[in-house]
């Protein structure tokens, strides 16, 4: 009788990160500016790298994709978390629902073996330089690229085909600002421990080998930094890296609280603020990061803004 009276669910209803009326509204103009200041300066590095042949080196390869990826990882969250704070309700469908947790898990995927990637290639520039042309080859590059957007759509299939396997038929109220997994399982109304083990495998696999690689890596990079006599030269190797591990540090320090740590530890809400920042802050930060801090990057940003204003 308890099964009859089941209805089957079509669609979720996303709860957002609060329901105060005052607070959407000031969310709504922050995370709005938030999400163009995203899209403008990821948008403006990549075309800075494409027009800048100082740029066409593999570190500004390797960046220019980031940007890109971090452009498609804010889209697949900010514009429904937008909705949230216009909308009384937020409903999504199934299939959008499906939709949206696969391509936040493809772009969070690859950016984490884009970030060990980078980290190998400041690892070849800094430890073997002379070998650098040849061990990061243009057809090493593409490789690299393209394992790290298959590595994304792998784990992205996990993780929707996980979901695709659940039946929900209670409640269908997320307590989340998008389709998460582990939100999405505890609305499930079967048996979600068998469903929880190939995305847990499949995630697991990716921050470790990505954390292992970054590790070892600047492992490397600050036994051959101390080797150095120069002073120059150590201040330039690590001018280099910094911005890179501060990017790390960021997105791989909140994705580890939100996915590693016991969830007995944290509460919803602590959940909530850990993923705008990896979802929504640090795709916005990592522009910057690179810019701010990069002397080439600035340089070759002075040249662009100097033949546009010779051009006009």
């Amino acid at each position: 009788m308890e099964a009859a009276n089941r209805t089957t669910v079509t669609e979720f209803i996303i709860l957002g990160l609060t329901d105060n009326v005052t607070l959407c509204a000031i969310f709504f103009v922050i995370f709005l500016g938030v999400y163009v200041v995203t899209i403008v300066g990821n948008i403006s590095i990549i075309i800075l790298i494409r027009s800048s042949p100082q740029l066409h080196t593999p570190m500004y390869l390797f960046l220019s994709h980031l940007a890109f990826v971090d452009i498609g990882y804010s889209t697949s969250v900010t514009p429904i978390m937008l909705m949230s704070f216009l909308k009384e309700r937020t409903a999504i469908p199934i299939t959008g629902c499906i939709v949206q947790l696969a391509s936040d898990v493809a772009f969070g995927t690859t950016e984490c073996f884009l970030l060990a990637t980078m980290a190998y290639d400041r690892y070849v520039a800094i430890c073997s330089p002379l070998l650098y042309s040849t061990q990061m080859s243009p057809v090493v590059c593409f490789l690299l690229l393209g394992a790290s957007y298959l590595g994304g759509c792998m784990n992205a299939s996990s993780f929707t085909g996980c979901l695709m396997n659940l039946s929900f038929c209670g409640p269908n109220k997320i307590n989340h600002f998008f389709c998460d997994l582990f939100p999405l399982l505890k609305l499930s109304c079967g048996h979600v421990y068998i469903a929880e083990i190939s995305p847990a495998i499949s995630s697991a696999s990716v921050l470790i080998s990505t954390l292992f690689t970054i590790i070892v890596s600047y492992s490397y990079i600050l036994h051959s930094i101390l080797k150095m006599r120069s002073t120059e030269g150590r201040k330039k190797a690590f001018s280099t890296c910094t911005s890179h591990l501060t990017a790390v540090t960021l997105f791989y320090g909140t994705v580890l609280f939100v996915y590693v740590m016991p969830k007995s530890s944290y509460s919803a809400d602590q959940v909530k603020v850990a993923s705008v920042i990896y979802t929504v802050v640090v795709p916005m930060l990592n522009p910057l990061i690179y810019s701010l801090r990069n002397k080439e990057v600035k340089e070759a940003m002075r040249k662009l803004v100097a033949r546009i204003h010779w051009f006009f």
